[in-house]
Order: structure tokens, then C-alpha cells, then sequence
């Protein structure tokens, strides 16, 4: 029952670790709006997106999430496209900033991981933190780095995509991208047939070469 089943076994790593979660998810989502600010859009600064405090990011459906299933999703940062300074890349720009928020995060846990674990123990609670911190946020970052709305990597595709010529397969991407990757998800989970896998392996090999 993903996290949840710590509750009764493990309290405090329970809490420690749904926080790192909520925590990751905050600096991902405020790294969205501090890149949109820096490109000269107001929105998300305007909505209390600009900051740490998970409270501005939090979704009611993706915390349940993350509590039952272990890995859940905060709510989108707002953009006008219109105030950007680079109308055509500065989408992609904002949705990089996610992913490469979760790649600094993530090596700067592993490199802590690899200093602590030795003297400390890899049985230790802040040693177990910091090792979830550095694991999901390589996950995170090369979850969304797939090429399918809503994830980040979407937008870098739909920017090549620009051209009128590309009018038709942009259109959809955006409309059924969604639907693709939820069927994927669902499919993954009900049928265990490992469609992202290499998601994690991704992070058990950045994890260990950072470590």
C-alpha cells in the first residue's frame, strides 16, 4: 500500500519520508515558476507558486498518491506563453527546469550518501533520507523527461514541433499524449509488464556513479 503500509511499522521514517517526497516535489514545482519569472511572466509569482512551502503546490489527489501508491504529482505551475521572452522555446525552457532541478537535488544526495553511509550506516534515518532523496529525484527527473503532455519533456518535442507543416501532429500529442500515458501507467501497474522499468534503473545507476 505504498508508503502508508510504514505507518504502523515505521512511523517516523514514514513521516521523514513522505516529507522528502512533498519537499522534492515543492523544489521541482518552484523551480518551474522561478525559470517563468526569469523569462518574464508574472503568473506563477502572482499565484504563490515562488516559493519552497509545499502548500503551494500540493495537489489533494496527488498526495494521496503518494501515500498509497509512493510516487505522486503536484500541481502544474501556471505560465502566460504570451510574456515570454522566447515565445517558441521558453515553454521548454520552464519545463527543463524541473528536471534539472531533481538532477542537482538528486547528486547532491548521492554525493552526501557516498560521505555518510560509511561512518554512519546505511541503516541510519538520515542516511536512509538522504538515499530516498537522491533515488526519487532521479526517477522524477527521467520520469518527466518523456516526450508526453502533461510531462516536462513534452514541451522540448512541441517546440520542434512549431512549424505549421507539424500543425496536425502537435494538435495530437497535446490531445491524446495525456490519455496515452495514463493507459501506460495503468497498464504498468495492473499488468506488471515494465513499461518504465528503465525509469529506475536510471536512478539506481546515476545513484551509485554520483555515490
Amino acid at each position: 500500500m505504498g508508503l502508508l503500509s510504514l505507518l504502523s511499522q515505521e512511523p517516523v521514517l514514514f513521516f521523514v519520508l513522505v516529507g522528502a517526497l512533498v519537499f522534492t516535489l515543492s523544489v521541482h514545482e518552484a523551480s518551474h515558476a522561478w525559470v517563468g519569472t526569469l523569462l518574464g511572466d508574472s503568473t506563477a509569482k502572482r499565484m504563490g507558486r515562488l516559493t519552497l512551502n509545499p502548500l503551494a503546490h500540493l495537489d489533494p489527489i496527488g498526495f494521496l498518491m503518494i501515500l498509497f501508491v509512493g510516487f505522486g504529482y503536484a500541481k502544474p505551475v501556471p505560465y502566460n506563453p504570451y510574456n515570454l521572452k522566447y515565445p517558441r522555446w521558453g515553454p521548454a525552457l520552464i519545463a527543463a527546469a524541473g528536471p534539472l532541478s531533481n538532477l542537482i537535488f538528486g547528486s547532491v544526495c548521492a554525493v552526501l550518501y557516498g560521505f555518510m553511509a560509511p561512518s554512519l550506516g546505511s541503516e541510519n534515518l538520515l542516511v536512509l533520507t538522504v538515499w530516498f532523496l537522491g533515488r526519487i529525484n532521479f526517477t522524477l527527473m527521467a520520469f518527466n523527461l518523456i516526450p508526453l503532455p502533461p510531462l516536462d519533456g513534452s514541451k522540448a518535442l512541441l517546440a520542434m514541433l512549431a512549424g505549421p507543416q507539424h500543425e496536425r501532429l502537435r494538435m495530437q500529442i497535446e490531445t491524446q499524449g495525456p490519455n496515452i500515458l495514463f493507459f501506460l501507467i495503468i497498464a504498468d501497474m495492473f499488468l506488471n509488464i515494465g513499461v518504465f522499468s528503465w525509469i529506475s534503473r536510471i536512478g539506481d545507476i546515476m545513484f551509485s556513479l554520483l555515490s
